[in-house]
């Protein structure tokens, strides 16, 4: 299983990048910092980078406000 945002489960598959995480949910925000387990993956690497079983995903979106 894999937690995204504390809230959402998902199974976890062999071979799940980043990418395909972002796109299964939907998130399609320009301005985006996904966390692993605590750890900022760049997003040059979310094409590459899997997620490890029982991974722990923070998907967020930077935004500004005045």
């Amino acid at each position: 299983m894999i937690r995204v945002n504390n809230r959402d489960e998902i199974e976890w598959e062999e071979g799940l990048t980043v990418s395909n995480l972002l796109t299964r949910f939907g998130y399609t925000f320009v301005h985006i910092i996904v966390k692993i387990n605590g750890e900022v993956i760049p997003r040059e690497a979310h094409a590459t980078h899997t997620v490890p079983d029982g991974a722990d995903v923070r998907v967020i979106h930077l935004i500004a406000g005045g």
